[in-house]
């Protein structure tokens, strides 16, 4: 489906951005890829990383509804990837995290519309369930507004949807790398917020072949998300560094003790599919699905009331695959 057509990613230099680059041009002839972003420097060192003709690039911002239409002329799918993440920036920067993750997003709907893209995704995260954290709670505004969007097209052929999932296995900020720092600067212990916290894990690879499929399984308004396995913060750290001490600081302003994917309340509306789940719109206008099935046909059965998907009521991460893991992020 994406031959000869033309994707634009928002944040596209991101680490998510460059692994989907990278993958959409090897498996895919695109007409053209636009990476769209506000950092002329990250571009810079992207464009000198991944070669390609087909790869443009446009400085803007997602605030800016006039360069995202200027952005999106003759594109036919868009990723909505650009987001403030950082929980703690965003409780101290409140007002910018809002018009970034929220006006933002209202801004991407407003050009896709205008421009016709046929299809868009936008990436969301655990934290949009049930947040307790105005990144969360920003993430969790916007979803409701990808949602809604499928409302409100009128007769125009768009269809907008939600890739939900957790933390990227070694990203910025995450415990891997911190972890890491602190074992190659020799410290006396290991820093663990606590020892039972749990989060669900997921690789850059995973995370964009998720979209992608999303892509094709997608007719509008659903909230996809990929079953994953889980792992404490003890765990991680016995693992990376079984004898040196560990140090407890404390949950930090903002964190849950486990994150959750698909809360209890939504359970009326959610889905279980082979590897993933999906909550359908509880309100449908426009376009009436029966998303027991995917675009590609695969077949779900609704979950029981009071389901909730959790990051300590998954899968455990097992030890061999975790150091798969390291061993993949260490090479690249």
């Amino acid at each position: 489906m994406f031959n000869n057509k033309t994707i634009l990613i928002t944040g596209g230099t991101g680490s998510f951005g460059q692994a989907f680059v990278k993958k959409i041009l090897k498996e895919y002839k695109l007409k053209k890829i636009i990476v769209f972003s506000r950092d002329e420097l990250k571009q810079s060192v992207m464009r000198n990383k991944i070669k390609s003709d087909t790869l443009r690039f446009f400085i803007g911002d997602v605030r800016d509804l006039g360069r995202l239409n200027e952005a999106m002329w003759g594109c036919d799918y868009v990723i909505h990837a650009a987001a403030l993440k950082q929980v703690d920036v965003a409780e101290y920067n409140p007002s910018e995290c809002i018009r970034t993750n929220i006006n933002g997003a209202e801004n991407v709907i407003k050009a896709s519309i205008e421009q016709k893209i046929k299809k868009v995704i936008a990436l969301s995260t655990d934290k949009a369930a049930n947040p307790i954290n105005l990144y969360g709670a920003t993430k969790l505004a916007s979803d409701k507004l990808f949602i809604a969007a499928n409302n409100f097209v009128g007769g125009k052929n768009i269809r907008f949807s939600v890739v939900r999932y957790g933390n990227v296995f070694g990203s910025r900020g995450s415990v891997v790398p911190v972890f890491k720092s602190q074992i190659a600067n020799k410290n006396k212990f290991l820093t663990i917020t606590n020892p039972d916290m749990s989060r669900f894990i997921i690789t850059l690879d995973q995370g964009v072949a998720f979209v992608l499929k999303s892509f094709k399984r997608m007719k509008g308004g659903e909230i996809f998300i990929p079953k994953l396995p889980s792992i404490t913060v003890s765990e991680i750290a016995e693992i990376m560094s079984p004898n040196l001490k560990k140090k407890i600081i404390g949950i930090r302003p903002g964190e849950k003790m486990h994150e959750i994917m698909c809360p209890s309340d939504d359970s009326s509306n959610t889905y279980e599919f082979k590897d993933f789940y999906l909550i359908r719109p509880s309100l449908q206008f426009s376009h009436i699905y029966d998303f027991s099935k995917t675009a590609l046909n695969e077949k779900g059965i609704k979950v029981k009331m009071g389901f909730e998907y959790r990051s300590d009521n998954t899968k455990k991460l097992s030890k061999k695959d975790f150091e798969k893991m390291l061993k993949n992020l260490n090479d690249n």
